[in-house]
């Protein structure tokens, strides 16, 4: 039987594993930050009516721009955006993976601080582009003058900002944000898949677009729109980053069938968001508790929410996966993460840890 070992792989791509979380048959599924409640029934019909209507002419390309489907995601964002500032993909994944093809590649490097979203340094290796692990505060903060002392020291042709980031879940001071602008030589890239999730009073990097040609945005619909499955990742972004990743962008990457599903998605966007707040109360709910048994827990801003176990983590997650609970194991020493999901979920997730002893 054939291996990698026996085919001309690339070697800095030898010894690696596939990203993923497992995908395993548990009554509750709490390990890859999705929303839990079920699409609205008449957001279901829309979107199939959607759908349908594309159908006769799928022997057609779809518009390789998604004009409609960018309008629409730049009416949502607001801020005075415009199609020409907003750009789509197949989720925010591929987004960032044009970004670095077209910022990154070989001879250039990437900068993340670190922990944060796993899929960077992925990207970035995918890409040619060199990977600087950056580094956090003890409580997972970052800090003004470590981030600029950091971007100063490496001078990276790109700088990932997670806000909130994942996996703490704390949103980024603006100043960061800020500072890091004024002190990176390339782009700055500002994910924020959970922004629709933040504390009030938490500001989004794009209210500082505006004359910020090196700054870009990127959001999702996998998270707070329920839209996993339907894969829709995009940008903000000045123009001229818009007309740069379309210099790498593959033909035609949105199908006609995700371009309608979205734009049916976005214009029940109410519905669809409407599951944000009780999620929110889920998270807030599951952070007071843990601190209440005790954990130390990260702040969050997002949809899940860090805490720290006692001795192994892996085997903590094991226990918890036996008592019918998956949740996410992100390779921090001590650590495991949990989305908030429903009430229920919620309480399962809680009789579930009192088996950790």
């Amino acid at each position: 039987m054939t291996t990698l070992d026996d085919l001309p792989l690339r070697d800095d791509l030898r010894g690696l594993r596939p990203y993923g979380a497992p995908q395993l048959d548990v009554a509750v599924r709490l390990n890859t930050n999705e929303n839990s409640y079920p699409v609205p029934e008449p957001v279901v019909e829309a979107i199939g009516k959607a759908l349908a209507a594309e159908l006769r002419d799928l022997n057609r390309y779809p518009d390789r721009d998604a004009v409609a489907l960018r309008a629409d995601l730049a009416a949502y964002l607001g801020h005075g955006l415009t199609v020409e500032q907003v750009w789509a993909a197949n989720g925010s994944n591929e987004i960032q993976q044009q970004l670095l093809q077209a910022f990154g590649g070989p001879g250039r490097t990437a900068l993340g601080f670190t922990p944060a979203y796993s899929m960077h340094p992925l990207l970035a290796l995918g890409t040619g582009t060199g990977w600087v692990p950056g580094v956090r505060g003890v409580d997972f903060g970052l800090t003004v003058d470590d981030a600029v002392a950091q971007v100063r020291k490496h001078r990276p042709d790109v700088v990932f900002l997670c806000s909130p980031n994942n996996p703490t879940g704390t949103a980024l001071d603006p100043e960061v944000v800020a500072a890091v602008l004024d002190t990176a030589p390339g782009m700055v890239v500002v994910d924020e898949a959970y922004a629709e999730f933040a504390r009030p009073g938490t500001v989004s990097a794009l209210a500082v677009l505006p004359g910020h040609p090196r700054l870009v945005v990127t959001r999702t619909m996998s998270k707070a729109f329920g839209f996993a499955g339907g894969r829709l990742g995009y940008l903000a972004a000045d123009s001229a980053v818009v007309a740069a990743v379309q210099l790498v962008r593959l033909p035609y990457h949105l199908s006609a069938l995700t371009q309608a599903a979205a734009r049916a998605a976005l214009a029940h966007r109410d519905a669809l968001l409407g599951t944000v707040d009780a999620i929110k109360a889920q998270r807030d709910r599951i952070v007071a508790e843990l601190r209440a048994r005790g954990h130390r827990v990260a702040d969050s801003d997002a949809n899940f929410v860090l805490f720290q176990v006692a001795g192994d983590q892996a085997v903590a997650w094991r226990t918890l996966l036996d008592a019918g609970v998956l949740v996410r194991d992100v390779g921090l020493p001590g650590w495991l993460r949990v989305t908030a999901g429903t009430p229920a979920e919620t309480d399962a997730f809680f009789t579930a840890m009192e088996t950790l002893t």
